[in-house]
């Protein structure tokens, strides 16, 4: 019998909303109580109290080129990751979009583990292995000046693989094992870091087809990427549900930071007339180019600063129009003096975003118990600095008490 998951009880935690400032609003209690919690076993990442930039728990080396929320994340889903390789048993670890390699280069001379990392892109491949060079020669150098304040230890750098991981197909280069003398079998861990769209979706195909691979670690991200169908639904429960399709403008919504809109709300700031300004540039790209709809708009910097007129023509030029094209001004103050309304109804939009990404994590924890297989979601990043908290553990066989201890922080 697959194991259901631990954490599926309502969250208590009200998040203040337009027309609703102290959170009590009845359609937002019943958003709450339908959503995984995403509050994790801590309230305040203890790593950053004493520096807000530089975590306490990681020594500098690993700091550098990483911003706060990657040194959140890598050391969260690290340790994590380590505790489930000693718990299943794990000889390899994949890590799979590993971008420039910030997890992949902590689980393997940070944590010791045996880790292959696979990205498309390889420039940033590259990058990721300038960057083990230096790390390597920065504990060197810490080694040398602190002989007996740094355990010394075998280190395995990372192997860096240009690949692209399809999701509709098994990739070979995955499965493949690193040479390890001594090494009889193979028993892979396969984790994705924020692996986007269909990415995370491989990885679960990746885990329920290969024997080879035992256990499961990811963080999803841009779902509004996800190929519709094939990768939404996955499982054949939510598939059985009447009105479970999730049209793109959900699956976006489901990618904003709820906590972090909550707290500009409260401050009530300029920045928030950013949607209405997009939602004219929006307006204009349509009657220009009809068939362009929704592109993705490089963020613009100082948005507050600018007049709405001169936020569209940078926009216009972002994706690909002509920046100089004729606007009509009366329209574009019209849409401006609708900004509330803007800012109300993407509240209330904003609103479901935990509800849609319930949906979606739970879709792909049913798809893994549907296969016999033992899966739970843990929320292990303050949601603060990583919006996309929720970490989709799975094993071949039961943990039992154990997965409790995946969550929870190391000493």
């Amino acid at each position: 019998m697959a194991r259901s998951a631990g954490r599926t009880e309502p969250t208590r935690a009200g998040h203040p909303v337009a027309g609703d400032a102290q959170g009590r609003g009845g359609d937002q209690s019943t958003a709450c109580a339908l959503a995984f919690t995403r509050t994790p076993g801590f309230h305040t990442p203890s790593e950053f109290l004493e520096n807000p930039s530089q975590s306490s728990r990681l020594t500098a080396p690993f700091r550098k080129h990483v911003k706060p929320k990657k040194q959140h994340e890598i050391r969260r889903l690290g340790e994590l990751v380590k505790k489930l390789s000693d718990l299943t048993g794990c000889t390899q670890v994949v890590d799979v979009g590993s971008g420039q390699g910030h997890l992949s280069r902590f689980m393997s001379l940070g944590l010791g583990l045996m880790v292959k990392s696979l990205e498309g892109n390889k420039r940033l491949v590259a990058r990721a292995q300038r960057l083990d060079q230096e790390l390597l020669q920065a504990l060197d150098k810490m080694e040398k000046r602190h002989p007996k304040m740094v355990q010394r230890s075998p280190r395995h750098r990372p192997h860096h693989v240009v690949q692209w991981v399809s999701p509709t197909t098994l990739c070979e280069e995955l499965l493949l094992p690193l040479e390890m003398p001594g090494q009889s079998s193979t028993r892979l861990l396969l984790t994705g870091l924020h692996a986007c769209g269909d990415l995370s979706v491989a990885l679960l195909r990746h885990f329920c087809c290969c024997p080879e691979v035992v256990a499961l670690a990811s963080v999803g991200c841009c779902y509004m990427k996800l190929s519709d169908p094939g990768s939404y639904p996955l499982s054949q429960w939510v598939a059985g549900l009447p009105g479970h399709e999730l049209p793109y403008r959900l699956r976006e919504g489901a990618c904003h930071a709820l906590e972090d809109y909550a707290e500009r709300l409260q401050k009530a700031g300029p920045g928030l007339q950013t949607h209405c300004f997009r939602a004219a540039l929006e307006a204009v790209i349509r009657q220009v180019c009809p068939e362009l709809r929704r592109p993705g708009v490089q963020g613009i910097p100082r948005v507050h600063e600018l007049k709405i007129e001169e936020y569209v023509q940078q926009g216009l030029q972002r994706v690909g129009l002509d920046p100089q094209l004729p606007l009509d001004q009366a329209a574009l103050q019209a849409h401006q003096a609708q900004e509330n309304r803007v800012v109300a109804f993407f509240s209330l939009a904003l609103l479901l975003a935990p509800l849609v990404e319930t949906l979606i994590l739970l879709d792909r924890m049913l798809y893994l118990q549907e296969q016999g297989f033992y899966a739970e979601l843990l929320p292990i990043f303050s949601p603060e600095l990583s919006p996309r908290n929720l970490v989709l553990v799975a094993t071949k066989t039961p943990l039992g008490q154990a997965f409790s201890i995946l969550e929870t922080e190391d000493s």
